[in-house]
């Protein structure tokens, strides 16, 4: 998103910019896991304490890799955009180098009683659990640890940062959400009724229509070409093994995580929506009730 001083909060906060921003990141998302698949596993990358020897860190080489990058983006301002969440704690980054911009007010933000929405440990958990082992073909890489331990990481890390703006998106979403009808939510976040909030901004259409497209752009995406710039027709299932990604796992990935993290954000950050918010301002957008 342009998040500059003189950027129009409700344009950026229509629905249809927002889309236009998660289409986006579905390309981002797909050309960034193709360029993983390209190197092994590298299951050692992400143990705990196996480079300890030579970092001195605790954990993996992927978590100090995510340190290592957050601290230098953390210095340029990167996570003083409310579209930016770190890996890292931000007490232990350092701050920024130059001043901050003034960017408008787009998201709710509680005075203290509530941190910031950050699923970031889920997503992590499940990209090197699940999505890693999925993309990369060991049959095709013709072995599980091919020592290209800082490319896979660099490219584990662009990976991740693209999923968690994606996901941390859906802040976007709820608020315009909100903002479009406050009656509808403000009765199920006085009376917590998560359940009824999930209901509000679930739309099973647009999500079977996501994973077609993703689907379909994962294919032709990972697509190859011969001499004459026509593309070469292999079925799905060897996507794979001729150098590509996996397509159920890219859908799967959506199915079975983006779209529920998504959510939980969502919901999370509707539920904390009224903290700090006056009264007066609640009572007047419950008169949207009559109308």
């Amino acid at each position: 998103m342009n998040f500059t001083s003189g950027a129009d909060v409700s344009e950026l906060l229509s629905l249809d910019h927002i889309r236009t921003q998660l289409i986006r990141l579905e390309d981002t998302i797909i050309f960034l896991l193709i360029e993983r698949a390209q190197f092994a596993l590298n299951e050692k990358i992400y143990q705990a304490g196996a480079f300890k020897d030579e970092l001195g860190f605790d954990g993996s080489w992927l978590e100090w890799f995510l340190f290592e990058i957050e601290c230098f983006h953390a210095k340029a301002r990167r996570y003083t955009s409310p579209d930016e969440h770190a890996f890292t704690p931000l007490d232990k980054l350092p701050q920024p180098l130059i001043k901050p911009q003034a960017l408008p007010s787009i998201l709710h933000r509680p005075s203290a009683t509530h941190p910031s929405v950050n699923v970031n440990s889920k997503i992590l958990d499940f990209y090197v659990k699940q999505i890693v082992p999925g993309i990369v073909s060991s049959s095709r890489l013709g072995l599980e640890d091919d020592g290209n331990y800082g490319s896979a990481a660099t490219r584990d890390v662009e990976v991740l940062q693209a999923l968690s703006r994606r996901i941390h998106f859906g802040m976007f979403v709820s608020e315009s959400k909100f903002l479009s009808a406050p009656h509808e939510f403000i009765p199920h976040i006085l009376n917590p009724n998560p359940e009824a909030l999930a209901g509000l901004i679930t739309k099973p259409a647009v999500e079977a229509k996501l994973l077609i497209r993703l689907a379909n752009k994962a294919r032709v995406y990972g697509c190859e070409m011969d001499a004459d710039g026509k593309v070469i027709e292999v079925p799905d299932e060897e996507m794979a093994a001729r150098g590509k990604i996996d397509l159920a796992t890219i859908v799967s990935m959506y199915k079975d995580w983006v779209i529920p993290l998504t959510k939980d954000v969502e919901v999370d950050y509707l539920l904390h929506r009224l903290e700090d918010v006056p009264q007066s301002q609640i009572d007047e957008w419950m008169k949207g009730t009559a109308a």
